[in-house]
């Protein structure tokens, strides 16, 4: 029988105050040495014990990259918690999780299948592998200008049409809280002996309460990528990856992401997720309790407001991929404002000091997490239902924004031949038809528009131009203002 962990216990975190507390003469970097080299202005603000903690990989200190101490104790601790065979911490934020979780299985010419609506490190890392994507579209939801997840039929369908397929990637939840059936996407991949990797950026606090949606581990994924730092109570940068032995080797992910994580790890990131895996399992349930209550309190309350939708559980079932519903996020669709949400978020921000998380032509995105009270959540509502009464009074100046989304682009060369090879810049209405070399897309969430190694397309150009003329934060290509696209070179026959 497995001797139960205490997770009571923060070696990482307890280690590396008790080396600070006993004051050591350091002779190594960093160089500003407990703040004591570093500007007064900012050391007052950081504090000194914080700085004191900003140390390096010395002996007492165990090393991320070959971990025998204090830092393999608290991945123990982790995967325990997460229900995995492996954890690994990551200071490279949830981006190097992904990059190294799909580098470990992805060489140059496999194939790996994925969702459209990928973030942007999955991409970069299919250029780094050389590998080829075989996108699978997902469920476009018309009516609120967003994408859902992918269904359980498209994923057989992609399986039995691609089963040299080394991977499989799936998003769960979405950046908006939508879950699709993983558990049987998992068991139907593994059918095909295809290992499942699992982009868990929003989905940490999931796996620690029963009312929220499955998590990767849960749902018998090989790996996942998951945010700490985003909704589990870590510091900014900090993620875990999750692994699950049997079709995917524990050390050749620790291999990889050696590969790509700094030498210089940052014990303020790793300490701060020593202590967030410890408050998850010890009050998780109680602390999300509180946050689904006020999710669900303010969902009621916007959902009140004329010309406001907040979506919620009611969309479960509406179609294939949406098998569940992580209620702590709000989606708030303003369309009916006759308003963007950028213009929303921008109100909010100028006149209410609110910040949210994400706009997008239709919609604002606001998370309730274990940080929110009563008093953030009523400010919130407060402010939305000030605003929709200013824009009811113009309702007849205002026409409503129609929802369109372009097509996705064909594929003609593999992103990593594409990002490689000669490119010319050509002027922004001169490039449909053309292959393009760089990556277009809006941020945040960081979903491409367009990436290396896709066909231009007049639907795609009205859509960047759409989204830049709204001041939606269109990204990507080395010409910041759009006047160019650098695509692939054409060479004039010779004759």
């Amino acid at each position: 029988m497995a001797k139960q962990l205490d997770h009571h216990q923060t070696p990482l975190f307890s280690g590396v105050v008790e080396h600070a507390q006993s004051n050591p003469i350091q002779f190594h970097i960093p160089g500003h040495k407990k703040g004591k080299g570093m500007d007064t202005e900012f050391r007052r603000f950081v504090g000194d014990k914080a700085l004191a903690i900003d140390l390096i990989n010395i002996a007492p200190l165990d090393d991320l990259h070959h971990p025998t101490g204090i830092i393999k104790e608290a991945q123990t601790l982790a995967a325990d918690a997460f229900g995995a065979d492996k954890t690994f911490f990551s200071d490279q934020g949830t981006s190097g999780a992904i990059m190294a979780m799909i580098m470990s299985v992805c060489g140059p010419g496999d194939k790996i299948i994925v969702p459209r609506n990928v973030h942007k490190s999955v991409l970069s890392a299919i250029i780094f592998a050389g590998a080829v994507p075989v996108f699978i579209h997902p469920v476009m939801d018309k009516r609120l200008g967003i994408s859902h997840g992918i269904t359980v039929s498209s994923v057989r369908a992609s399986l039995e049409q691609h089963p040299d397929a080394k991977a499989l990637l799936v998003i769960n939840p979405t950046y908006y809280g939508v879950a699709g059936n993983l558990k049987e996407i998992v068991n139907l991949a593994h059918q095909h002996n295809i290992p499942v990797l699992v982009d868990e950026a929003h989905g940490v606090h999931i796996h620690f309460h029963d009312d929220l949606p499955l998590s990767a581990m849960q749902a018998g994924a090989d790996m996942a990528a998951t945010s700490v730092h985003k909704l589990g109570g870590s510091m900014t940068q900090s993620s875990v990856l999750n692994v699950k032995e049997g079709l995917i080797s524990a050390k050749r992910v620790q291999t990889v992401l050696s590969m790509l994580t700094t030498t210089s790890t940052s014990y303020l990131l790793l300490s701060s997720l020593d202590v967030a895996r410890k408050q998850l399992v010890l009050h998780g349930k109680t602390m999300l309790d509180k946050a689904i209550a006020l999710a669900n309190q303010a969902r009621q309350a916007i959902n009140d407001i004329p010309y406001l939708y907040c979506m919620g559980e009611e969309i479960i079932g509406q179609d294939e991929s949406i098998y569940d519903l992580d209620p702590t996020k709000l989606l708030i669709h303003v369309r009916e404002l006759g308003l963007t949400g950028h213009e929303v978020e921008q109100w909010l921000r100028e006149k209410k000091n609110i910040e949210v998380e994400l706009s997008d032509l239709y919609n604002i995105l606001c998370l309730i997490t274990p940080g929110d009270n009563e008093h953030t959540v009523q400010a919130l509502v407060d402010a939305l239902r000030e605003l929709a009464s200013m824009a009811s009074h113009k309702r007849n100046q205002l026409t409503p924004l129609p929802v369109a989304l372009p097509k996705i682009p064909r594929l003609a060369m593999s992103p990593r031949d594409a990002f490689y090879a000669d490119t010319e810049l050509v002027p922004f209405h001169q490039s449909a038809g053309r292959i393009i070399a760089e990556f277009i897309m809006i941020y945040p969430p960081g979903i491409p528009i367009l990436l290396p190694g896709e066909i231009i397309t007049e639907d795609n150009l009205d859509y960047i131009l759409q989204n830049k003329e709204k001041g939606l934060p269109v990204q990507g290509p080395e010409d910041f203002d759009f006047r160019y696209l650098r695509v692939i070179k054409e060479y004039q026959a010779i004759r």
